[in-house]
């Protein structure tokens, strides 16, 4: 098992893949949040981004199919959030 020193890159820039059909493609408003397609977590943003193309192209043919790269390391901040034990 790697320890924190033994990565490539010790620090991990959380990225989420989801995407689905949205009810207006000139919103992000989702037609059935049931039916959200979770792709994954990804610890960098290229790795992200090809799951995102991937996702995107499969579903071309779909106008109201999208698929979003989130920023999820932009939201949380481990060093700085701290739980009350």
């Amino acid at each position: 098992m790697n320890t924190p020193r033994q990565r490539k890159n010790p620090k991990q820039l959380l990225h989420i893949v989801i995407g689905g059909e949205l009810e207006d493609v000139n919103t992000v408003y989702f037609k059935d949040l049931d039916k959200v397609d979770f792709i994954d977590a990804f610890a960098d943003h290229a790795s992200a981004y090809a799951a995102w193309k991937a996702a995107a192209q499969q579903t071309v043919d779909n106008a109201h199919m999208r698929y979003f790269i989130i920023h999820a390391h932009r939201l949380i901040d481990p060093e700085n959030d701290h739980r009350d034990t």
